[in-house]
């Protein structure tokens, strides 16, 4: 793609990224087939390289956001299909945090979409005003559909309506602490707790240091850690979501300075894609580029560290069949599609894979709650495949994904790594 930007604007190192990236795409349009918001909508505009016109105008102008791009870019699941199936390799993902992040400095909101997006910045990423906000939420259920009527409210329903019947209580798993290996220590790693997922599911983490534990591998909890800052950042608040990455950086390097560690693992795909991405966003940062990095490079899922273990015989074989989610930001963002069915088929259960597995669910982080129509309808679309499958449960490696998938299915939605875990000598998942 040619691109007109001036030697003036090519001196700001993020629209120098930008037009690179721009320059890469050769209006091929394969990105339409695999984009879920065109296949829903069919409007060109929603699609990757609408979306890329939108902001290639934009950002050549130097103008501020208009409500048409928005629009747009707003509905953008940030699935990052359209990476996948991109045979030039445009980054599709740095560009679209980049207009965001535009967007967010240029374009003002009306007042109940600005009223939103600031609440959902201000509890999702701290566990404790998270819980309080759900508990809370139990008290507004009644009241979702009189918000569906109201203009700019619709994202409130959509957060009452997912907010679980029962609020977990707070888990020993998400303080500060170190677990250690049962028999030969054969590694050691940190362990993203999360922000979300740790309301929502404290039992991930729990079982995952059970399982990690009992097959030899140390797992410290970091004084310091917190959330990885993929909830702001995916609504261009690029200053709040780089303060979370200098704060996460912080915990794990003295870690890694400190006992050494083989891995972080992180047991939420949607963080893992940003979190493997610090070494990008903090690259102008000096006092933080090389840790960034560093950090980056030791992130894994978890089930892309337990592939690389060998582990023991299965304590026994459950035999039952699986549908595997592959959540996006697990195939698209971090390209992980071989391990996590491997690891549950050798942990004896059948996997079956639904139709069209390359789409979105529709969670994306807050899009559930920010587009829920166009969320409702990919939901639907994908839980209509899981069921083909005939499966008995459905297993993915993402709360976003679980509690959207489980809003509608009739199976239950666990993650796979609470499969692994009775497997491998845990306790029976709840609902199986």
């Amino acid at each position: 793609m040619q691109t007109t930007f001036s030697p003036e604007q090519l001196a700001d190192p993020h629209v120098a990224e930008s037009e690179k990236i721009l320059r890469a795409c050769v209006h091929c349009g394969f990105c339409t087939a695999t984009c879920p918001t065109y296949v829903t909508l069919g409007n060109e505009l929603d699609s990757p390289r609408g979306r890329i016109y939108l902001i290639k105008d934009m950002l050549e102008a130097g103008r501020p956001a208009d409500r048409e791009t928005v629009k747009h870019i707003d509905r953008c699941l940030s699935c990052l299909s359209c990476m996948t199936t991109c045979p030039s390799g445009v980054n599709y993902m740095h560009l679209v945090d980049h207009a965001r992040t535009h967007i967010e400095k240029t374009y003002r909101r009306p007042l109940p979409d600005r009223l939103v997006r600031a609440l959902l910045a201000f509890v999702l990423p701290r566990p404790a005003r998270f819980r309080a906000a759900l508990k809370l939420a139990r008290l507004g259920k009644p009241f979702a559909g009189l918000f569906d009527r109201l203009p700019g409210l619709q994202p409130l329903a959509a957060m009452l309506r997912l907010a679980p019947a029962v609020v977990p209580a707070a888990s020993p798993a998400s303080k500060s602490s170190a677990h250690a290996a049962s028999g030969q220590k054969r590694g050691r790693v940190a362990l993203l707790t999360g922000c979300a997922q740790a309301v929502l599911d404290p039992g991930i983490n729990e079982r995952t240091i059970a399982l990690l534990n009992r097959v030899g591998v140390e797992v410290v909890v970091p004084p310091g850690e917190g959330c990885c800052g993929a909830l702001v950042h995916h609504m261009g608040k690029e200053e709040a979501a780089l303060a979370a990455a200098r704060k996460n950086v912080d915990a794990w390097a003295r870690q890694i300075e400190g006992g050494g560690l083989d891995a972080i693992v992180i047991t939420a795909s949607g963080c893992g894609t940003t979190i493997k991405d610090y070494g990008f966003m903090l690259r102008l940062d000096p006092a933080y580029a090389e840790k960034a990095k560093r950090v980056s490079a030791l992130a894994k899922d978890v089930t892309e560290y337990l592939a690389t273990l060998t582990l023991p015989e299965p304590k026994q074989r459950p035999g039952l069949a699986v549908a595997y989610h592959s959540a996006c930001s697990m195939q698209h963002g971090q390209k992980i599609t071989r391990q996590p069915k491997e690891l549950l088929q050798a942990a004896g259960f059948v996997v079956k894979e639904p139709r069209e597995g390359h789409l979105c669910c529709g969670s994306a982080g807050t899009y559930n709650i920010l587009q829920p129509e166009i969320s409702a309808r990919l939901r639907d679309r994908k839980v209509k495949n899981l069921t083909a499958t005939g499966a008995a449960l459905v297993a993915t490696g993402n709360i976003g994904c679980i509690t959207q998938i489980a809003s509608a299915a009739s199976m239950p939605v666990v993650h796979t790594v609470a499969l692994l875990d009775w497997a491998y000598g845990g306790e029976k998942p709840e609902g199986i």
